[in-house]
């Protein structure tokens, strides 16, 4: 923590290691071997957390140590033996200004009801955009917010919003009992930290088209492969019916990278696609190839592309215009927008 680093790498046969500004750094230290991971990572983790690493040799938890503060802990088996990822959880949820991602973001904590998917790759910062949606909400508004996560990473304290954070394996068995019985709590927001499974996915779809505003998260690449991420989920005399779902379900789709930056750092990218009727119809009809152009379309709503993130950044002298050509799917687009 002293360096800075945001990730601790703990693998046989190698010294401790750190990811500082997005890379991977060894520490002078000696190598690790088995027993020592383990007898380090378990000695830290609660009985219930150890006993699913025996069983299943593999557990994700997260403790807090003292003043230290919080950490998320994986640890795992690689090449028939142990190793642990550890990150350090900052000690409060962040505010959306604090992630330099697109102004039009926020205007997500304000949708009154329907499904709001957070898509991109692991590990690109989808969980504290989420989180700092919720904290957007639990300072304005007077609401009931239910998280559900594994584990729980960023606490919210009870601000104008009551906020109830269920942890998987602590307090349900997974996240379909979890969401279940979430709905009968009566939540105005509920936070569905992964969609594992058809189940949940439906009863997240179910929860946005009555009423509720729902937050998840999914690993995917763009906006289109988020929503289809979600109909092929469901077998294939399924997708019809889901799709239509989805149509009138979803609020707003929202994907997002983390590029390195020219000064060493990491920016988000995003692109976002508020629902309209053309979108949805797209939806309905599996005509997701038209869903860029519905982003272009209803930029009055909020929506904007990935290729405006982009340009943005490079304006701000925060990404070369080598990365971002490389990076977009519409370089016409892109180049475009650089000559406004």
């Amino acid at each position: 923590m002293q360096k800075g680093g945001a990730d601790l790498f703990l693998v046989v046969g190698q010294p401790p290691a750190i990811r500082v500004t997005g890379a991977v750094q060894r520490l002078e230290q000696p190598s690790l071997d088995a027993e020592e991971i383990e007898s380090v990572v378990l000695s830290a983790l609660a009985s219930h957390c150890v006993e699913t690493y025996r069983r299943e040799g593999y557990v994700d938890t997260a403790l807090r140590a003292g003043e230290l503060g919080r950490f998320r802990i994986n640890l795992h088996h690689e090449r028939g033996r142990p190793a642990a990822t550890i990150r350090a959880l900052p000690p409060r949820p962040p505010r959306l200004s604090e992630l330099n991602l697109p102004s039009g973001v926020a205007s997500l904590s304000r949708i009154p009801y329907g499904l709001v998917l957070i898509g991109g790759p692991t590990g690109s910062g989808k969980t504290t955009t989420v989180a700092a949606l919720v904290d957007e909400i639990n300072r304005r508004d007077a609401k009931h917010i239910i998280t559900i996560e594994d584990p729980v990473e960023y606490e919210h304290s009870n601000q104008k919003s009551i906020v109830e954070q269920v942890e998987i394996g602590v307090d349900a068995p997974d996240f379909r009992t979890a969401l279940r019985s979430a709905l009968r709590q009566a939540p105005d927001v509920i936070v569905v930290g992964e969609m594992r499974d058809p189940e949940t996915m439906q009863m997240a779809l179910t929860a946005g088209e009555t009423g509720h505003l729902v937050f998840s998260t999914l690993h995917t690449g763009d906006v289109t492969s988020t929503i289809s991420r979600v109909a092929d989920a469901f077998p294939l005399q399924r997708q019809l019916t889901i799709r239509q779902e989805l149509s009138v379900s979803l609020a707003a789709v929202m994907t997002q990278h983390l590029l390195p930056t020219s000064d060493g750092r990491r920016m988000p990218a995003a692109e976002l696609l508020i629902m309209s009727y053309g979108a949805r119809q797209h939806v309905r009809n599996n005509a997701l190839q038209h869903l860029h152009q519905e982003i272009t379309i209803s930029r009055p709503a909020g929506s904007f592309t990935f290729e405006e993130s982009l340009a943005h950044l490079v304006r701000n002298k925060l990404l070369s215009i080598s990365e971002a050509r490389s990076r977009t799917v519409h370089p016409e687009e892109l180049d475009n927008l650089l000559r406004r």
